[in-house]
């Protein structure tokens, strides 16, 4: 089981002076940490000089890149075995992060699970509760929160998938899907996130919309079929139903409805291909 000693903390920043100082005394108080790093991804509001000056070792970028640039320089920079990723808004407890951190050993990833009752608004809820359900049936496991920013894993597991990373607000996204379809032991640890000081720097529709496509990409990447096959298989039951239709009532078969089955056909072809190239990709990566 791993220790808080072993353990580096990641804050990724972006003008967040007025908690930031709280957030990292209240981890160094909580336990013995490796190290405290925030990342200040260029803040123009002193928020590197007050992470300083409560005790955290601050790497500052000379621009602002994004949440996943600054998750990205964190974790080159870390020097424990593991990594923990908590968010610089003061939503989440030190308890709760030595609690993430002490299930590290037994499990690759451990995930802050929010409740749905601490999602800030309506429409947040919905829009978690849809990119969970379909992040949970394209990777074969339930997957009760894929945004969670709230997390802790073995640094040289994080490191193997820092690629993949974007430098948006997609890090957990892309790292969960990664370490589930890699076949890491994975953990949703059941957390409350308090109120969060400041305003969230995520967009509901944008950045929605980003997530979507990144939790398809990665499916695309590491098990294709799970996206390939229902496309497959819904246009060969058109094509073959609209041909049976018009064969009992125009007594031929239309060029629509073999176009259909030919895609379905084509569609099916290209998974098991993509399947093929993903499953060599991990053995080049073994």
């Amino acid at each position: 089981m791993a220790s808080p000693e072993q353990t580096s903390v990641v804050i990724p920043t972006f003008n967040e002076a007025d908690g930031i100082a709280a957030v990292v005394e209240e981890l160094r108080r909580s336990a013995g940490w490796h190290e405290v790093i925030v990342v200040d991804d260029g803040s123009r509001d002193g928020t590197g000089a007050a992470a300083a000056a409560a005790g955290a070792r601050v790497i500052r970028h000379p621009y602002n890149k994004g949440n996943g640039a600054s998750v990205k320089s964190g974790i080159r920079a870390a020097g424990g075995e593991y990594v923990l990723i908590i968010d610089a808004d003061g939503q989440h407890p030190p308890a709760d992060a030595v609690r993430l951190a002490s299930r590290l050993g037994e499990y690759d990833l451990v995930v802050g699970a929010r409740s749905s009752a601490t999602q800030a608004t309506w429409g947040r809820r919905l829009g978690n509760a849809t990119l969970n359900g379909l992040a949970s049936y394209l990777t074969g496991r339930p997957i009760p929160d894929l945004t969670s920013g709230f997390r802790a894993a073995r640094r040289s597991h994080l490191r193997e998938f820092l690629h993949l990373l974007p430098n948006g607000f997609s890090t957990p996204t892309t790292t969960t899907l990664s370490f589930v379809k890699a076949g890491y032991n994975v953990a949703f640890e059941p957390v409350e996130a308090r109120q969060r000081t400041g305003t969230s720097k995520i967009r509901l529709v944008s950045d929605g919309a980003r997530f979507f496509l990144i939790v398809l990409k990665m499916v695309t990447l590491f098990s294709p079929l799970r996206l390939f096959l229902p496309l497959s298989l819904a246009s060969f039951a058109l094509g073959a139903g609209y041909a049976a239709w018009t064969i009992a009532t125009q007594s031929h078969v239309t060029n629509s409805s073999v176009l259909l089955i030919m895609l379905g056909v084509v569609v099916f072809l290209m998974g098991l291909v993509s399947e093929q190239v993903a499953a060599l990709r991990f053995e080049r990566r073994e």
